[in-house]
């Protein structure tokens, strides 16, 4: 696949990442889940108010990937006290890679990773994080490829079904 650009994202846009969030979320989850569980996350976790606030926080950073005109997906990388869980700020936190089903496996969530690779080492973070559910193999072996390890596990609420993460970490430094 070419033409594939990492943007920085902007307020400007939000609703473009209300969407692109809300398909790829239901895309890799919704098999897996109640359609009233997803129907909650879906609104609370991608609403314009939320999406505002993430877009606006100085810890936080959004890139969309983008097929010539088309978004086809997106990262989202917390900092500091922006972080999900740890917090550390000698670390940096990747809470979302999400690629649209059709344009997976076309190297785009490669991108996106290496644009992490290098925000983290433009902050100078001496490792990487995220937390991936247990269940989404596809991920799993994608991030261990990519030369994560696992450390530790937490919980991730999805509506009222409390779901397992694997924590994983790579070391930079």
């Amino acid at each position: 696949m070419t033409n594939i650009s990492i943007l920085d994202a902007t307020i400007n846009d939000l609703e473009l990442l209300q969407k692109i969030g809300r398909q790829t979320f239901s895309e890799t989850f919704a098999a897996s889940n109640s359609l009233e569980n997803m129907t909650k996350y879906l609104e609370e976790g991608f609403s314009s108010e939320k999406l505002l606030g993430e877009l606006t926080n100085i810890n936080a950073a959004f890139y969309i990937a983008k097929n010539e005109m088309e978004v086809v997906g997106y990262l989202k990388l917390n900092f500091g006290q922006s972080q999900t869980e740890l917090k550390d700020s000698k670390a940096l936190e990747i809470e979302r890679i999400y690629v649209l089903q059709e344009f997976q496996g076309k190297n785009i969530g490669q991108l996106l990773y290496e644009k992490a690779i290098q925000v983290a080492n433009q902050n100078n973070a001496e490792y990487i994080w995220l937390g991936v559910w247990e269940e989404n193999e596809k991920a799993i072996k994608f991030y261990t490829k990519n030369g994560f390890v696992a450390f530790d596990k937490h919980i991730f609420k999805l509506g009222d079904d409390e779901q397992t993460d694997i924590m994983m970490k790579l070391t930079l430094k």
